[in-house]
């Protein structure tokens, strides 16, 4: 039995749901989100809670409650609260400027690196932090990590000397170098 998609989902204050047919809509203070979610799923709402409930108990079944729940309990944070990744730009000389919807790197290559936000994203850069600190935001958990995971496969940290863009906490283990006996 899923224990994940068992657990009813609290729908906050200000969060409006609609389901119709295998479409699911949620609306918040911070935007709105819609998902087709699989039609084998039954969702439904009452009491200002969303149950999720699966056909039968074969593993595909199983997997997809779990899955269906987890996407529109992140749904439901997303439209509330939101999302937020932190990156770290590390090195000499390494830095980033936000111009309007768009990033500008300058990350040791011969050319500026530009990055556009997809819709939906908003980015703040701290240059007082060092490391300089680069927040993402946004209100889809997918799109957030992966516009982070674009923007750190840019320039990922070097093995050596850890120079590069992480993610915020990340703990690299530096190689040794060839004078290292």
């Amino acid at each position: 039995m899923s224990r994940v998609g068992e657990k009813p989902i609290d729908i906050p204050k200000g969060v409006e749901v609609k389901i119709q047919g295998n479409t699911i809509m949620v609306k918040g203070p911070k935007g709105e989100l819609r998902w087709d979610f699989p039609p084998s799923m039954s969702v439904q709402m009452s009491d200002g809670k969303i149950t999720v409930h699966r056909p039968d108990d074969t593993r595909q079944k199983k997997a997809l409650h779990g899955l269906t729940r987890s996407l529109i309990a992140n749904m439901v944070k997303g439209v509330s609260e939101g999302f937020k990744k932190e990156l770290e730009i590390v090195g000499v000389g390494y830095r980033v400027d936000l111009k309007g919807n768009k990033l500008i790197f300058n990350l040791g290559y011969s050319h500026p690196v530009e990055y556009e936000l997809p819709e939906g994203i908003k980015a703040e850069v701290d240059h007082k932090a060092r490391p300089i600190k680069l927040t993402i935001y946004g209100i889809d958990k997918q799109l957030v990590g992966q516009v982070a995971a674009n923007l750190r496969a840019l320039r990922p940290p070097d093995a050596y000397k850890g120079k590069g863009i992480r993610y915020a906490g990340e703990q690299l283990k530096l190689k040794p170098g060839k004078t290292a006996k």
